[in-house]
């Protein structure tokens, strides 16, 4: 991805952030919690030079159809037009400012505010205006009153494999260019055949939107607070995998294990005892799986900046996308996603492992604690800052050991050169 987009101008704080001289390998708490930093995000990478994930094009499959989403704190309206193109816009009408889509998604022919009935197609162009002419003479818009100058603010959309993704900056490179080779490529492994949501639901927690997503690209983590992944050899250090960076600036990360390739360590016998293997669940087919690729990959996390993850597990098949709903606060949202070609046993399969992850998930619903815990912790600590040299202090792709915080590394390089904090 170019540099050209990253900006070039330090930020500018009322008290200003001073991140230590240790540069990636440490981050002040301080970005967790300090409102400033919260609303120059949404400057300089919300509404910065990022593509940002806004829905599946199978959520809007039909002319008329329309999803409600949000970019950072920002609420934002995909559409798909008689033209069968796909549009996106900020909800918030020209006139006062209110939602204009106050429903999650349906069809409609017109977008049209409740307040006063400001009226837009859906593309986001002003179409009319209630008592645009008054009454009996009087009253009405003055007669230089231009409509086409009062259309709902649009952001440039790309759909990419059925992911759609928007813009707001004209500077934003193109898409594939700036996912990246590794990115693409893993999102044409996952969505390169029809696909469908086969599940959803959403959940609120109490942290930082960036610590979820230092959580996404944490991958030695799994192996100590999610039990559930060692016990029951789903995800271990010990077997094949490794973790990649995107280059030049490697914000993106893929992290993957192959189930088939464990050798077994000695400290995970230590830990786990042999009556825990899969005889020891009450309902094991939990864990029973279908050859799918020929990589031979069961697990992946592929973490997209700055806010999206797709998850394979097994042969569960998700997406994560959590949104800031202020400084100390995020709604993550599930998408469990199968095939148009899967049978009926292979579906039933997909969503019985989705029982593993998501909010009350029986490998992650750690996660819907640990990231609150850093966010307590943290607080009135925030000239303090993490120490993240697990796997030295170097950012780029590891094959040698998935214990290692070079992603996360990875993904504060790529901030702080975003955010102006670099320097």
């Amino acid at each position: 991805m170019p540099d050209t987009i990253v900006p070039a101008s330090p930020a500018t704080l009322s008290e200003p952030l001073h991140w230590p001289a240790e540069g990636a390998t440490r981050v002040p708490y301080r970005v967790y919690h300090d409102p400033e930093i919260l609303k120059l995000e949404h400057e300089r990478i919300f509404r910065g030079p990022v593509w940002n994930y806004l829905c599946l094009a199978v959520e809007i499959p039909d002319k008329g159809d329309f999803k409600t989403t949000f970019v950072g704190e920002i609420p934002v309206i995909v559409t798909r037009n008689r033209d069968g193109e796909v549009y996106a816009m900020v909800n918030r009408c020209a006139h006062k400012g209110a939602l204009v889509c106050l429903q999650e998604r349906g069809n409609r022919q017109r977008l049209s505010c409740v307040y006063h009935s400001w009226n837009y197609d859906l593309t986001g162009q002003l179409r009319g205006v209630a008592f645009q002419d008054g009454l009996r003479g009087k009253g009405g818009m003055p007669k230089d009153f231009d409509p086409a100058k009062h259309r709902l603010e649009p952001l440039r959309v790309a759909v990419y494999n059925g992911i759609v993704f928007g813009t707001f900056s004209d500077e934003t490179p193109p898409l594939e260019e700036y996912l990246g080779p590794m990115v693409c490529e893993m999102i044409r492994r996952n969505f390169g055949r029809p696909h469908k949501i086969i599940g959803y639901h959403s959940q609120i927690i109490y942290n930082n939107w960036k610590l979820y997503a230092e959580n996404v690209r944490d991958s030695y983590h799994a192996t100590l607070l999610h039990t559930f992944y060692t016990t029951f050899k789903i995800n271990r250090l010990d077997m094949d995998g490794g973790m990649i960076l995107a280059d030049p600036i490697p914000w993106h990360s893929l992290s993957y294990a192959k189930r088939a390739t464990i050798q077994e360590d000695e400290g995970y016998k230590e830990v786990h005892s042999a009556q825990f293997d899969e005889n020891g669940l009450e309902g094991p087919e939990l864990l029973s799986t279908f050859h799918e690729f020929d990589d031979n990959i069961t697990h992946m996390i592929q973490s997209n900046f700055p806010n999206l993850t797709f998850q394979f597990t097994l042969n569960s098949f998700a997406l994560r996308h959590f949104v800031p709903k202020g400084v100390d606060k995020m709604e993550l949202h599930w998408y469990y996603l199968g095939y148009e070609d899967d049978t009926p046993e292979q579906q039933d399969m997909r969503i019985n492992q989705g029982n593993l992850t998501g909010a009350a998930g029986l490998v992650s619903l750690e996660d819907g604690c640990i990231n609150e815990f850093v966010q307590r912790g943290s607080k009135g600590s925030e000239n303090e800052a993490e120490f993240l040299e697990m796997g030295g202090r170097e950012i780029g792709t590891s094959d040698a050991s998935r214990a290692t915080e070079t992603a996360i590394r990875g993904f504060w390089q790529g901030y702080r050169q975003i955010m102006g904090f670099a320097g």
